[in-house]
């Protein structure tokens, strides 16, 4: 639709100079506005699908949970690099998506910009199309799990059932709560009892002569995915408060590069290198497919002696290291945006949005550290919600690390509103910290390090809430092989 929309000119809103004003530029109308808000939203409903469902996907393909350790509780019977397979997938998914990120900030971008933008989302849409076939083409091979309905039905029903059974007491034996369907046997995991929600655990006693429906009876199996969601949410909450200086700082690094001098390896080669923005964040985008296989080839294996963890470190703690990583490098780019400043003051150039002479090679340690953020934080939250969830709510695991990304992306968002409308007395021409589009004018480094104790403060409550979390099946995580 896009595409359709960019190559027909009675589709299209009329051309304007976006160089100057925007308010020279007349928005889209009537049928037009209709066409592009449907477009979008389609995108937006493919995408949420595509993120909820293709990682627990992938991860069945090369689960332990087979069929003969169903009743086993246990992985010891699976060969070990069925297991090791099984924890490396979203390191791999993760390295395929970044070379997907790749190629259309390379080679997409250079279509629209070479030949349009209609050009270039059919393009898009073509290789979207290409993905959706070569997906279908291993269907008689992919181990698919049928659906149950939703799982937040499934967390419902518990919770509805231990209100109405909220004033019964808890028999002494467990065993006389109502254990799980026979038909619900060969599709989820059996999961042990724990001690920890009692309340719920009301959902499962079976009263004489009492209703047997799914809102008034649930299985403890069912209590127990309810309990796995709860236990989740403190990770969750406090994840969402760590991650929100990242997409933060990959934000306004984009923004430096486009104030700074572009041209690399000057001083060793005759010829200036001109390097785009957009370009640009492609190095550390290959950097990280680098670093991602030098960690599950190298780090991994060797981890993985010290500590017993199949993982080499627990989903939980390889995340914490992305969030200790990123408050240092919020702090190291309000030292970095500090000196760019000093030179727009030397040069003349604070109330013009010309070009810093200063080389784009200093943003070099902020996009290290959002490369190694995505390498342990984006990869280790995935990991977690994915390998923690119960089998009959992976996909729910993977809505819950959407959630943390979108959260934390719009949690920043209002931070920096709430900002500049804080800070609009005190800043350049009442604009605020952040206000206006002339970065030289903003001040960008107290922004970093405000971002850089939002983290340090998130950091710490993340581990508080990490260290007291306990993993569903610790078997399935600590190697029962050495």
């Amino acid at each position: 639709m896009l595409a359709l929309q960019a190559y027909f000119p009675s589709l299209r809103p009329p051309n304007c100079d976006t160089s100057k004003q925007w308010s020279n530029c007349e928005p889209l109308h009537g049928h037009k506005a209709v066409i592009l808000y449907i477009a979008l939203y389609i995108m937006a409903l493919g995408n949420g699908c595509f993120r909820a469902n293709l990682p627990p996907f992938g991860a069945e393909q090369s689960s332990e949970n087979d069929d003969d350790d169903q009743t086993s509780n246990s992985s010891s019977s699976l060969p070990r690099w069925r297991r090791h397979k099984s924890s490396s997938y979203f390191n791999w998914l993760n390295l395929s998506t970044v070379a997907g990120n790749i190629i259309s900030l390379i080679f997409i971008v250079w279509v629209q910009k070479n030949y349009g933008w209609a050009q270039g989302f059919a393009l898009s849409a073509a290789v979207q199309l290409l993905g959706v076939l070569v997906l279908a083409s291993g269907l008689l091979f992919y181990r698919n799990q049928m659906p149950r309905g939703s799982p937040l039905t499934r967390i419902l029903q518990v919770l509805v059932a231990a209100f109405r059974k909220r004033k019964l007491g808890l028999p002494e034996n467990e065993e006389e709560l109502h254990q799980e369907r026979s038909n619900e046997n060969v599709v989820d995991e059996m999961l042990s009892h724990t001690e920890g929600f009692k309340f719920l655990d009301k959902a499962s006693i079976s009263i004489f002569g009492g209703s047997n429906m799914k809102w008034a009876l649930c299985s403890m199996n069912q209590v127990e995915e309810t309990k796995i969601v709860l236990r989740m949410l403190p990770i969750f909450i406090s994840a969402v408060l760590a991650y929100i200086p990242i997409p933060q700082l990959l934000a306004f690094t984009i923004q430096q590069s486009n104030t700074m001098d572009t041209t690399m390896l000057g001083k060793l080669m005759k010829n200036n290198i001109n390097v785009s923005p957009v370009t640009l964040i492609a190095v550390p985008m290959v950097m990280q497919m680098v670093f991602l296989v030098i960690y599950d080839r190298l780090f991994v294996p060797f981890a993985r002696k010290m500590t017993g963890y199949r993982t080499g470190i627990t989903p939980l703690q390889r995340a914490g290291v992305g969030f200790m990583v990123v408050s240092l490098g919020t702090g190291t780019a309000a030292l970095i945006e500090k000196r760019r400043k000093r030179i727009a003051r030397q040069y003349g150039l604070i109330m013009d949005d010309h070009q810093v002479p200063m080389s784009i090679m200093w943003l070099g340690p902020q996009y290290f550290s959002i490369m190694i953020t995505d390498v342990f934080t984006y990869v280790g939250l995935l990991e977690f919600f994915n390998i923690e969830a119960s089998r009959g709510m992976k996909s729910l695991g993977s809505a819950i690390f959407s959630c943390v990304l979108g959260l934390a992306s719009f949690l920043g968002s209002v931070l920096v509103d709430v900002l500049n409308k804080a800070t609009s007395s005190t800043g350049t021409n009442n604009i605020g910290w952040l206000g206006g589009n002339n970065l030289n004018k903003n001040y960008l480094d107290h922004f970093y390090w405000l971002l850089s104790i939002l983290g340090l403060v998130g950091f710490f409550n993340y581990l508080y809430w990490a260290k007291s979390y306990v993993y569903k099946r610790n078997k399935l995580i600590r190697m029962e092989d050495g």
